[in-house]
């Protein structure tokens, strides 16, 4: 009985957070769906030869990478109504915000993995390539990228798990997220275990992606 009575209470946080937990994975896969590919189209510009291309895009990069997440979260929501001229002043949704933050700022990251990937490729692939008559596209699309794919995944997985952990930071805009439920429902019993039990979550969720990230290694191992 006794145990019955302490698991019933238990087993409703754990089904309240998970809750919570949905808004965190709605984060994670929007940001993943659109910074993966806006990443690359990133590093492509970075590593053009035109000045007028690849110099916003460092300063992009820079700005992304150098300045807090968390900062950049309240930007996005708040400046849009603070900076703007007066007609063109709006505000966009808390949750639109936190992706738009989340997808730059990961993106900027990605990025720099994707740069760091192609030119690890020896300039003699892309010799050969022309060599067979490829075109610079084709040489990029089915010898190059799959590749660099192989070679950024460690990188990348490090960066997915970070995105995890950091999708605790939309509680800044009032979101209820997981960590948001987690840290209201231990201010109301005064206890603990919920934020105990979100910590569960996170590393369970990180787990889920670690093991993703291992069978794409080894389905990519033919690669070496």
């Amino acid at each position: 009985m006794l145990i019955i009575e302490y698991i019933a209470p238990l087993m409703k946080q754990v089904i309240l957070l998970g809750t919570g937990a949905l808004t965190t994975l709605r984060i994670f896969f929007l940001t993943l769906l659109f910074s993966l590919p806006l990443g690359l189209l990133i590093a492509l510009a970075r590593m053009s030869p035109r000045k007028w291309l690849s110099a916003p895009v460092k300063l992009f990069i820079l700005i992304m990478r150098g300045t807090p997440l968390i900062l950049q979260l309240i930007f996005f929501y708040f400046a849009p109504a603070a900076i703007l001229p007066e007609g063109l002043r709006f505000t966009l949704p808390r949750f639109t915000a936190a992706v738009l933050a989340f997808s730059l700022n990961y993106a900027a990251y990605f990025a720099e993995i994707y740069r760091g990937g192609i030119e690890s490729i020896p300039q003699g692939q892309y010799e050969a390539a022309a060599v067979l008559g490829f075109t610079k596209s084709q040489t990029f699309f089915r010898i190059i990228l799959p590749q660099v794919i192989k070679r950024i995944l460690p990188p990348v997985s490090n960066e997915v798990i970070t995105l995890v952990k950091d999708s605790a930071l939309i509680t800044v805009l009032g979101i209820s997220e997981l960590f948001r439920v987690a840290r209201n429902e231990a201010n109301r019993l005064f206890s603990t275990t919920p934020l105990f039990i979100a910590g569960l979550f996170y590393l369970f969720m990180n787990w889920i992606v670690t093991k993703v990230f291992d069978a794409a290694e080894k389905k990519l191992s033919y690669y070496r």
